[in-house]
């Protein structure tokens, strides 16, 4: 693999002296061995003083971990963790190396959900990036009964997902730079964004109860959040729903209590 030439581990030239001379600096190693794919926690690394200049290395375990990076290739224990070892979406990893598996946190799952240039802010949607969700339709369909009023359906809007991470595009036309960052990552290159007929997205079981429910009885249109407003990328189970087997079905009636569209 070229990434693991610049892979530094700890040995005999960090003994005595370190590298050369000059003032020591703080980098991040690998307190465990890292799996390929396997995205970083703060569990797997640990931190350490060098002496000498070294390229491409980070300085804080919260500048991995933070944007939820992944590893790029097997990383050993005790290695000098450096940027071309690491990716910051699954579908930059080199096809040839990964596994057939997508890296969910326990009791996430990965849906793919339908989009459009309108829907989907004209394709500029793409890897890495974090959405919210507006659902769109009328209260008649949180109805229970009873007479309705005259005159035109009450059509509401509410948003009804935030923070929701895209880990996949379908089939897309490549024209979209990402805002949190490169296309190229390790020498691979990703699909960018572009047009696209569905996104991949990660969130629990539960939650992707309720979002089929929207898609199936209510028009979706999709926001792109800022950078700065990214939540992290989860690594533990949710607490609200920590397990693929919590999730109980969802009904209008459900749906109307937990978003409270026909009270708007």
């Amino acid at each position: 693999m070229v990434a693991a030439g610049g892979v530094y581990l700890i040995g005999s030239a960090f003994g005595a002296g370190g590298i050369g001379a000059g003032p020591s600096t703080t980098v991040v190693i690998a307190k465990q061995s890292i799996p390929l794919r396997h995205q970083i926690t703060s569990a797997d690394l640990d931190t350490m003083k060098v002496t000498g200049t070294l390229v491409n290395v980070y300085s804080n375990p919260s500048d991995i971990t933070g944007p939820g990076l992944l590893a790029e290739i097997q990383i050993a224990k005790g290695s000098i963790i450096t940027s071309d070892m690491l990716a910051r979406d699954v579908n930059l990893i080199s096809a040839g190396n990964a596994p057939a598996y997508l890296p969910l946190a326990k009791g996430y799952v990965a849906i793919a959900i339908p989009t459009g240039e309108q829907q989907g802010v004209a394709g500029h949607i793409t890897l890495g990036d974090y959405i919210t969700v507006i659902a769109s339709g009328t209260v008649t369909l949180f109805s229970t009964g009873g007479v309705q009023a005259p005159g035109p359906p009450r059509v509401v809007s509410k948003t009804v997902f935030t923070n929701i991470r895209i880990i996949g595009l379908g089939p897309a036309v490549p024209n979209v730079q990402p805002a949190s960052g490169a296309t190229t990552v390790g020498g691979v290159t990703g699909p960018n964004g572009g047009l696209t007929s569905s996104l991949t997205i990660e969130l629990t079981q539960c939650q992707a109860e309720y979002f089929t429910w929207f898609i199936n009885n209510m028009q979706l249109k999709y926001t792109i959040e800022s950078p700065k407003d990214y939540g992290a990328a989860p690594t533990d189970p949710d607490p609200n729903c920590p397990a693929i087997t919590d999730a109980g079905g969802v009904s209008n009636i459900l749906v109307d209590q937990k978003y409270k569209f026909s009270s708007l």
